[in-house]
This record gives structure tokens, sequence and C-alpha cells, in this order.
């Protein structure tokens, strides 16, 4: 046992010594010692059940004959940290999350490891983790939150950012937001819709990672708690046969991943982490095959924010698992890959059925023939940016109009909700990407004023930063270059036409390249003075088409 390193043999008495500090029995230093890595807090509404999620996992650790010993990862939640500074350190925990459960997971020299994360950045960093330590290791998410219900609809997070924007827009009164305000978020788990967060989660069960359920079964249902002690009996067993992160998260299991990611319509975060994740497996993951993967995989959900459907309808029509059969249909997946279960994904997911077609179309019903993700280039973005086309109205999948720039996501918002953008325009907001933010910011509250104010089918948004898994509309992302690199976005002048075509993935300003060259002589990037971890963070991030990694890493 890896262990022993730090507990057998009279060199490390003084280590044993620390352990029966602990608590800890000869017969519990005799198992095998098992970190659970706990996402914890407070301050997170998905994360504050997760002690009860830790403490099934360490019962079912222990009943498969191992020492379970709980250890902490830091969360950052993006809708509280939305919309100020604090969002600057929601993508950056990323890598501190990583970073910090390497260094607990090796100093102590555990035998396995199961994950319990449940938001935007904690699932990647620690899938990120896990990839780098290869060493047993199972997730269990706490699973996501139930729709809130107002006036007898469901609505979720991204109601509430939008009922913002109506209020802004006059259509909406004080009390009608308060209502939004008390109902809309009811339980805890993460944000109900395919939102970042439960994106992530899905796709850690797609790539093997996590049980059936991990990505839906809700926050509140005894079902998660379940689940979790199977999870912990689950990393015992691959610690008898030996099964580790790198044997399940393979090439071929990232292609999969990105085959689910178009079928479900995950959130555009998912086209950052996914590389990221695949970047610290040892698998080169480049953000140009999501257009050939999404060309043949239809688009089978339209979860909140892209349709009136929730992470507890698809759990209900049979989850992930069922999804993954229908898309099985078309050969798209590959079915021979090892998952933490101990089975292949096609052993899996065999005889999970499609419980209601409504939530989950048919392959020969889809949303749309082609996946919800679409990458786009062109003169604005050499290097690539990122649409969740599922969430794109038919009339913004072409789109044409005068970029209105703004250097900064608060004067972008000033802008909209002081009624300064009309139908037609294209917002560019620059100098948010991950060097030039730093951080890389979610762009959700602009996203929300647009739709909110009613502009969602006729005015387009694009940015170096990126969006919250709860944005819709013709939200372009991620786009690299990045201005604070010297990308072409800093080159943007208010009125140059700005022409997007989804469909053909394309996206370009009607700027000659003679005008473009004579703009750069006499241009610098901007620069903004930071300190701490940004500072950092910045010199060392690398793009986002890049999965935003640290370079060096």
């Amino acid at each position: 046992m890896r262990s022993d390193n730090a507990k057998a043999g009279m060199q490390q008495a003084p280590a044993r010594s620390l352990f029966r500090a602990l608590g800890l029995t000869d017969e519990e230093m005799e198992r095998p010692l098992i970190g659970i890595v706990s996402s914890y807090n407070e301050i997170v509404p998905g994360h504050m059940h997760l002690d009860k999620i830790v403490d099934a996992v360490k019962q079912g650790v222990a009943m498969a004959g191992g020492t379970p010993i709980v250890f902490p990862a830091i969360a950052v939640c993006d809708g509280i940290a939305m919309g100020h500074v604090g969002m600057k350190y929601s993508l950056v925990t990323r890598d501190l999350i990583a970073d910090s459960t390497e260094c607990m997971a090796l100093a102590h020299q555990f035998d396995g490891l199961v994950m319990v994360p449940n938001c935007d950045k904690n699932v990647p960093g620690l899938l990120m983790a896990a990839a780098r330590l290869n060493i047993p290791t199972v997730f269990v998410s706490g699973g996501p939150m139930l729709a809130g219900h107002v006036k007898g609809q469901k609505r979720s997070l991204s109601s509430m950012f939008e009922a913002v924007g109506s209020y802004a827009a006059g259509t909406m009164t004080e009390e009608d937001v308060k209502e939004f305000e008390c109902k809309v978020c009811p339980t805890c788990g993460s944000c109900s819709g395919m939102y970042t967060a439960n994106s992530m989660n899905c796709l850690t069960e797609v790539l093997g990672m996590g049980l059936k359920g991990n990505g839906t079964i809700p926050a509140v249902y005894s079902e998660r708690i379940v689940l979790a002690k199977h999870a912990g009996m689950a990393v015992m067993d691959m610690l008898k046969k030996n099964i580790c992160p790198k044997d399940i998260m393979t090439e071929a299991a990232f292609r999969n991943a990105l085959t689910m990611d178009m079928a479900l319509g995950c959130s555009t975060n998912s086209m950052l982490h996914l590389p990221a994740i695949a970047h610290e497996a040892g698998v080169e993951l480049n953000v140009d095959i999501a257009n050939e993967i999404s060309a043949k995989t239809p688009n089978l959900c339209h979860l909140a924010p892209a349709g009136p459907t929730y992470m507890e309808d698809l759990n209900e029509a049979g989850g992930i698992y069922a999804v993954m059969n229908e898309i099985s249909k078309l050969g798209l997946l590959n079915l021979d890959c090892m998952t933490v279960s101990g089975k292949t994904v096609g052993e899996n997911i065999k005889g999970c059925v499609n419980k209601n077609p409504e939530v989950i179309r048919t392959v020969e019903n889809p949303y749309s023939a082609t996946g919800g993700i679409a990458i786009l280039r062109g003169n604005l973005a050499p290097d690539s940016c990122v649409v969740k086309r599922s969430a794109v109205v038919p009339e913004m999948l072409q789109h044409e109009g005068p970029a209105r720039v703004f250097d900064c996501e608060e004067d972008a918002i000033a802008a909209i909700k002081g009624g300064k953008i009309v139908a037609g325009d294209v917002v560019v907001i620059r100098y948010e990407g991950p060097k030039g933010g730093p951080g890389m910011r979610e762009m959700l509250n602009p996203t929300s004023a647009i739709a909110g104010m009613g502009l969602g089918a006729s005015v387009a948004l694009i940015t170096d930063g990126r969006f919250s898994g709860a944005s819709r509309g013709a939200s372009i992302g991620h786009v690299c270059p990045e201005a604070a690199a010297g990308g072409p976005i800093g080159l943007v002048e208010e009125g140059d036409i700005i022409s997007i075509d989804i469909d053909n993935h394309s996206i370009n300003m009607k700027v000659s390249d003679e005008e473009l060259a004579r703009r750069r002589e006499n241009w610098t990037p901007k620069t903004k003075e930071v300190t701490g971890y940004l500072k950092r963070y910045a010199q060392l991030v690398t793009s986002a088409d890049k999965g935003a990694v640290l370079a060096g890493n």
C-alpha cells in the first residue's frame, strides 16, 4: 500500500504516533487510507450539505474495509461572486484546488481518494487533481438543486438574473423581483439548470469518474446518500483492481465527453475545463474537434436556460445513462471505455431507457441535427471562440451589426441598463480574458440584462471573457487571442460592423487587413495593476483555447 510509506516500519513510528493522536486504532492503520476530499462550506448553496455526503462516503469506505480520512477543498459560488471583483477569483481557484489536493494527497500518501465537489471550478479542479495524482479515485457530487416555482412555472437562477433586467426595462415590479428572489433557489444543491456545475457533474459521469446518477440525482434526495455510500465502496474495489484515473480518462473517454456535451447542450465552460482536465491526463484535446463531433451529434436536451426543463426532469427521464444509450444508437460513443464501477461504458448504459422523450429527445427527433456547442473562427478570433448554439434563438444564428465596444464588464452593464444598446447591436467586452481580467470573469449579468430587456433575439455579445452556463442568446466567449495578449478583439472600434455566422462557424469584423495593420501600429494592449494571487496567475495563465492552464503544468 502507498500509505505504508507513511505508517509502516520502525522508521515511521513517529508518524504512527501522530496517527494515534488522531484516534486511529491499530486496525485502522493496517487498512488502506482513503482521503475524502470535502468541499463543504457555509457560503455555497451547492456545498452546504456536503457534510452529509461526506459522512455517507466514510461509511461506504469503512464498510468495504478502508479507513476514511477527510481533508478540505475550497470552492467559490459563482452566483454570489458575479458582477463584482469577486468573479476574478472564480476560475483561478480551479488551479488552487488541483494544487492543494495534490499536496495533501502526496504529503500524506493516501491509497485512494473520493472527491466530493459540486460547483463550477471545484469539479474540474478536482478532476485535474485526480488525473495528476493517478491513484484510485471516485467522484460523488452534491447533486443539483430542485427548480423553484414562481407564478405556476418552474424557475431557476438564470430567471433571477433576467428578472433584474426586466426590472431595469420597466416590465417587472420590485415586488415581482422579490418573489423571484425568494423562490428561484428553494433547496441546497448546484443551481437547477444545465449550467456549468451540473454540466461538469454530468460530464464526470460520462467520463467514467462518477457512478450512475452522479450528475442528476437531486441534492435533497436520499438516493444521493445511497450513491455516496456506493462511491466509498467503489474506491475500495478500484484499489483491489488497480483501476486509476488515467485508465479511465483516455482520449476515447474525452471524445465521449465532447459528444455528450453536444447532446446535452452543456455550458460553454466545458470547452475551457475539458481541455484542462485532458492536459493533466496526458491527452491533447484540441477545441477544433468540437465542430467535427458536433456535426454528427444531435442535440437531444434543452434544459434551462435553453428550455423549460431542469435537472430533476432529466433525472426522472433516466439521467445521463439514458441520454448516452440514446446517442449510442448512432454509434457515436466508445462503449469499451473503463469506468469507476469496474465496468465499461457499454455495460453501464445497457438497458437504461429514455422514460420521457419530451425531456430527452430521440435521435430521430432531435432539437437540432448538430450539437449544442459551436467553435467559431475569423479575423476577430483567429484562434477560436465558443458559443452555446442550443441556447441561441434561430434568428440570431446569423447576425450582422455595429460594434458597441467596452473595456470592462461594468461599463457594458451600465450601457445596457441605461438603454444605450438597441436592437441589432453587437456588444463587445474585452480585457476580461484569463490574463486581461485577470481571471476571465463570467458575463451572466450583461447577458441576463440583454435577455431581461427583451433584446435576446436581436443583440449579440462577444467577449474574451466567458459566460455562465446560465447565459443564453448569441453570447460568444473565449475569444482568442484575448485583447491583453494582443488579440484582434483589442483593435475593434465603435461602429465596426461585426458579422456572425454560427452555422458556418465564422466571426469577422468587416475591416480590411490594411486597416487592422494600421490600427495595430498605434496600439498597445492595456494592462491592469493587480497584486497577490491574481498577479501570479496573470503571469502564468495560458489562453482559453488551451484550457487556461498554467504554463509549466
